[in-house]
């Protein structure tokens, strides 16, 4: 496993981490401040700045992108897959200029909570074909613009209304079934919160192999928590063995950004370089 201890290059921040504190070009310009080379931008933070002047703060601040947050939520009623459709490859085009190596895909839950206004359904079975359709679909266009698609297994917790693929294995599946040859055009994103209580969870990693593994995303899951969104932990303060699950990832080859990607009232109270500096002690403290 690497050694985090002597500095923080591969170090990111996932820009939810400090979306409160200030726009995309302020979380870039304090990146830049702290020596945090990598970021993960959302893409209603990058709406909110504009995607020209987005491009521009990841340039001129030297920054490099560990993920573009985030295309998905494919279940939809008849009247909305259209929009669906646009939107998610307007997802693809804004990764691409700026840089991104993946698209990060939240896939959706049922289609009422995906793509409001879609009729309310409870088939779970059948959302989860839309999501594996709607990646097939998605999949052609991202290989026309060279962009690897990475989907974000979600904890269970949000089946209904964030993502109804919930497991690597879920994942995999779909990722062996679109993309039999492991092209790298299709892959997952790891993200501790997410998956460190799945029992299959290192056989998973392996099974995914370098190829597949796209993004590494890192906090902690508070006992007892507070918020099941919006109170994540900043790395060392919860159960997670973060350390054991960055080694099986990087012992199949991963050797990208550790990714932060926190959502928490309480964090998003502190000042941003506050929570910056954390974050690098953390990092370096390999939690």
């Amino acid at each position: 496993m690497r050694d985090f201890s002597g500095d923080h290059r591969w170090l990111s921040i996932n820009t939810a981490t400090v979306r409160k504190q200030g726009d995309l070009v302020q979380i870039a310009e304090a990146c830049a401040r702290q020596g945090i080379r990598g970021v993960s931008p959302w893409r209603d933070q990058v709406a909110a700045v504009g995607l020209e002047r987005a491009v521009r703060a990841v340039r001129e601040n030297d920054l490099a992108l560990s993920g573009y947050c985030r295309g998905g939520m494919f279940p939809a009623g008849p009247d909305q897959r259209d929009d669906a459709r646009d939107d998610n490859r307007r997802a693809v085009d804004e990764a691409v200029a700026l840089g991104a190596p993946c698209l990060v895909l939240v896939v959706g839950g049922l289609p009422q909570f995906s793509r409001p206004g879609s009729p309310a359904s409870k088939n779970l079975a059948n959302a989860q074909a839309q999501v594996e359709d709607g990646i097939a679909e998605l999949l052609e266009y991202a290989r026309g613009a060279n962009l690897p698609l990475a989907i974000e297994p979600l904890h269970p917790m949000y089946a209904a209304d964030r993502a109804c693929v919930n497991t690597m294995r879920h994942a995999l599946d779909i990722c062996e079934r679109l993309d039999p040859a492991g092209s790298g055009a299709l892959g997952v994103a790891v993200d501790v919160y997410h998956v460190w209580w799945d029992p299959e969870l290192e056989a998973q990693i392996r099974r995914a192999g370098r190829n597949r593994l796209l993004a590494f995303h890192v906090c902690d899951w508070l006992v007892p928590t507070t918020d099941l969104l919006l109170d994540r932990g900043m790395m060392g303060d919860g159960v997670i063995d973060i350390p054991q699950i960055r080694g099986w990832v990087e012992e199949c080859g991963f050797n990208g950004f550790s990714e932060v990607e926190i959502f928490s009232n309480r964090w998003w109270g502190l000042p941003m370089d506050d929570v910056l500096g954390t974050c690098i002690a953390r990092h370096r403290s390999a939690v």
